[in-house]
């Protein structure tokens, strides 16, 4: 496989849509949606927290940390003497993150730049972790051969992505529901930057080999995610493809689109809660 994956990735990846993308129509949904998102995606940052807290050392990466929570909730498990850093390309979420660290009163540092790029020091973070971050990446092999240099030897990664669209039926709902009354989605041509970029096994495994990485464990991972009902038609309006499309309508579009993805969410609505399952990878590996 050696080779192979690496011409694939810097043929097909358009090198500044991540950028333009997460500084302007994205970052900004994740900011509106942070604390909806943070309360449904809580069972990963427990699970990644509980993984930050077996290892050895304090010195911690978040990779992709969005509005910081598990980079804060890290810090805060691992107490005095940690040395907690998120990393994100988004201006809008890592300033986000910078205030919630403030209100929180938590110790943590955050820097608005592109991992794949960034100069880390040699060695210097014990564990490296992601919650959804790792999958925009315009090269990822690049992006995990710098990671694995900021990585002290024998240091951990850990990480969650998405399995495929298909097996997670709440993420595409509203672009199914809303298709006839919106232009065309974009395709997700797989390997692309997204959310579902990772959803091949063999190319994570792939792709973490070939940048340095030993020790590589994938699994399948299905985490039921919940969060209340009375928050599902903001989560709707921000979130996701449809989301960033709403941002641009007029009034009268945007309500129409949210009454009929609205009505395609009821089976994920319980007792006046939403909830769905994550299909995931939990993935694992040393420096």
């Amino acid at each position: 496989m050696a080779g192979g994956v690496q011409g694939k990735e810097k043929i097909v990846a358009d090198v500044g849509e991540q950028e333009r993308l997460w500084n302007g129509t994205a970052g900004r949904s994740w900011v509106e949606a942070q604390a909806v998102t943070d309360v449904m995606y809580r069972p990963f940052e427990v699970l990644l927290t509980d993984a930050a807290a077996e290892i050895s050392g304090g010195r911690v990466l978040d990779i992709g940390c969005g509005a910081g929570s598990t980079t804060l909730a890290v810090a805060r498990r691992l107490g005095v003497g940690a040395d907690c850093t998120g990393i994100d390309i988004s201006a809008p979420l890592i300033a986000a993150a910078k205030t919630l660290a403030e209100q929180e009163g938590v110790a943590a540092t955050f820097i608005r730049a592109d991992a794949q790029d960034y100069g880390f020091a040699p060695a210097s973070f014990d564990f490296l972790m992601s919650r959804f971050g790792v999958m925009f990446f315009n090269d990822p092999l690049r992006a995990f051969a710098n990671l694995h240099h900021a990585t002290r030897k024998d240091g951990r990664l850990r990480f969650f992505a998405w399995r495929a669209p298909s097996e997670n039926p709440f993420m595409t709902a509203a672009e199914r529901a809303a298709a006839p009354l919106l232009p065309p989605l974009p395709p997700r041509p797989p390997g692309l930057p997204g959310p579902f970029a990772f959803a091949d096994r063999d190319r994570i495994h792939a792709i973490l080999e070939e940048s340095g990485w030993s020790g590589i464990e994938i699994a399948p991972a299905d985490v039921g995610c919940v969060f209340p009902e009375a928050e599902l038609v903001g989560y709707l309006t921000w979130m996701g493809p449809v989301g960033r499309i709403l941002q641009e309508v007029g009034e009268a579009k945007r309500g129409q689109v949210v009454e009929v993805i609205r009505a395609a969410f009821e089976p994920f609505v319980q007792g006046g809660e939403v909830r769905c399952n994550a299909a995931c990878w939990s993935v694992a590996a040393r420096a």
